[in-house]
């Protein structure tokens, strides 16, 4: 699949959770259930992946860990605040310059309404919904 074509599949199974869990619970209950739903659809995803930081040819482990990685493409961080802030977007924008990937999904839980609190970041450009 393209990244296009699994941000799609993100996007839809997170209205699908929303829709089925409600706002408000904690992080780990949607990335659980999101990944859940991932693996059921056959899709490669890795979960609370390292982001190195290469300084000078120098791997340093310094905390960055990245929610889920699909397919080696996509980059998708959850989050289950109240309201998402710009420090959550420069979040991803990081880890796709640290790991060479183009496309991630900002994706909260916490909102009543989950329209309007999915964001897609390519390059580090913020886009609206997918």
């Amino acid at each position: 699949m393209t990244e296009n074509q699994l941000a799609q599949v993100v996007v839809n199974k997170a209205y699908e959770i929303h829709a089925g869990l409600g706002p408000g619970l904690f992080e780990s209950v949607y990335h659980a259930v999101l990944l859940q739903e991932l693996r059921a659809a056959q899709i490669a995803v890795e979960t609370q992946v390292p982001v190195p930081v290469v300084w000078k040819e120098a791997k340093l482990e310094i905390g960055f860990i990245a929610d889920l990685i699909l397919e080696g493409k996509l980059i998708v961080e959850l989050k289950s605040v109240e309201k998402l802030s710009q420090v959550h977007m420069k979040q991803l924008t990081t880890y796709l310059k640290l790991t060479g990937c183009r496309l991630g999904l900002l994706i909260n839980f916490g909102d009543a309404l989950i329209r309007g609190n999915i964001k897609r970041i390519v390059n580090g450009l913020r886009d609206d919904e997918p």
